[in-house]
């Protein structure tokens, strides 16, 4: 019988070694892991972030894994979904976008805190993470279209990956890691509305919950748990439940050839994906002409068919939460004409209710451009069109945002981004003393770096 797709994943997953790996691979895993651990930080104050820290607090456990910044020792599952929701709660990690969206980063926990649990080099966890990024943005393309179109969260996407990172760290062989791929793959499903209307906490948890689980369907499969073997092809499988087309040489032809993660791109404003450019595109056409938001009389904001469906819904336009705001297109753009910037406390309680924003979001207007629609997404176009109240007319027009790698993050970028958002917590020398760890972690042993991380 031919292999089953995730018995070639498993196979990849099990040979491929620190050795293979280029070094501007390497770096990249290093870039990630720095942007990543700083959204972290930036999450430690999050109301979300707490309730689910304190649950696992109660519970105690073994201590076998670190949860970031506090430090806590708990079972090395639960710190998974600490860590994923720690990273993910700001909206402001990695993204990639093709036939679907994801954020690899929300898997980095999985690397870390099983490779805590069997004591691993950091070498073999940047490994994991090669592989997180890998089959994560492999499959945003595998479904055409995207899994997003037919109406479901990427953390459906998730579910196949968190399995492969934990077996690899814990030594599975091929079969096993098939298994966990099945078992996780069985039951892990995310329909949209998460990220749909009105958003609550849910909206940044399905996939740390996605990862979470991967995690521990990796330990029933190296106890000798079974899991569906053919759980993309097979009858009533992935691709029979969830309709055609798909592409199956995007998800496992040429592997080991170049690596995805080079692909990935980062985040300038802590608000979801499809804003980016639009973002950009304000920010350059007020500072550059000067523009206040008592001058606005209208503006227009051209985009494509989703962005116009998930980012200016009716919910959108008053955003009562943090989780609606930084996916509410007409805040975004709102609150960048006023304060001249996007921050996460653009994102607060108080910042909500600012009149000013109120008043500016009722004269944002969105339309879908065919032609965007065209080169969506190997680029992200954004057009905006500013009118004065003297009738002057000012616009800008961006094909990708800061972040992108084809305008990638500098390594000052990511400097102040950290340090903007660990700047709470870390003073100064505790932030260049981290930075120095994660650029040099492969000397490493995981639970020393970790131990690294607590404030």
């Amino acid at each position: 019988m031919p292999k089953t797709i995730s018995q070639q994943i498993s196979e990849f997953a099990v040979n491929l070694k620190y050795d293979d790996l280029p070094e501007e691979v390497i770096t990249e895993v290093k870039r990630f892991l720095y942007d990543s651990i700083g959204c972290a930080y930036g999450g430690y104050h999050t109301k979300d972030v707490n309730i689910v820290r304190d649950i696992y607090r109660d519970m105690g456990g073994k201590e076998e894994a670190t949860v970031i910044g506090f430090g806590d020792k708990i079972p090395a599952v639960n710190a998974t979904l600490v860590n994923s929701l720690m990273i993910r709660a700001l909206d402001f990690n990695d993204i990639y976008w093709k036939e679907d969206p994801s954020h690899p980063s929300d898997l980095i926990p999985a690397a870390l805190n099983v490779g805590e649990m069997v004591d691993a080099s950091m070498k073999e966890v940047i490994v994991a993470i090669v592989l997180a990024y890998e089959f994560e943005q492999r499959l945003c393309e595998f479904a055409v279209p995207g899994i997003r179109e037919r109406k479901w969260h990427h953390a459906t996407l998730t579910q196949f990956v968190s399995p492969v990172v934990a077996g690899k760290l814990l030594g599975l062989t091929a079969d096993q890691i098939t298994n966990a791929i099945g078992i996780s793959g069985s039951h892990n499903h995310t329909i949209g509305c998460p990220t749909a209307g009105k958003l609550t906490m849910m909206k940044n948890t399905v996939d740390p919950l996605a990862v979470q689980s991967g995690v521990f369907a990796a330990l029933m499969a190296q106890k000798g748990y079974t899991g569906t073997t053919a759980i993309f092809e097979g009858k009533e499988g992935f691709m029979d439940v969830y309709s055609p087309a798909w592409d199956p040489q995007k998800l496992i032809g040429g592997l080991g050839e170049s690596f995805k993660i080079l692909e990935c791109g980062m985040k300038a404003f802590p608000t979801e994906a499809l804003t980016q450019t639009h973002i950009t595109a304000i920010l350059k056409a007020v500072i550059k002409n000067d523009i206040r938001y008592d001058d606005i009389e209208q503006v227009t904001v051209t985009t494509i068919a989703r962005a116009r469906d998930i980012l200016f819904d009716p919910h959108k336009c008053r955003p009562e939460s943090r989780e609606t705001a930084d996916h509410s297109l007409p805040y975004c753009i709102a609150a960048a004409i006023v304060d001249w910037q996007i921050t996460t406390n653009t994102f607060s309680d108080e910042k909500l209710k600012d009149p000013r924003i109120r008043e500016v979001i009722d004269k944002i207007k969105g339309e879908v451009s065919g032609e965007f629609e065209k080169m969506f997404p190997a680029k992200q176009p954004s057009k905006v069109v500013v009118k004065t109240r003297e009738g002057k007319e000012f616009s800008e027009y961006l094909e990708y945002p800061k972040g992108d790698p084809r305008e990638p993050m500098t390594i000052d970028d990511l400097k102040m981004k950290f340090n903007a958002l660990s700047g709470e917590l870390l003073s100064p020398e505790r932030q260049y003393e981290i930075r120095e760890i994660i650029f040099n972690c492969e000397t490493m042993n995981i639970k020393l770096f970790m131990d690294k991380l607590t404030v």
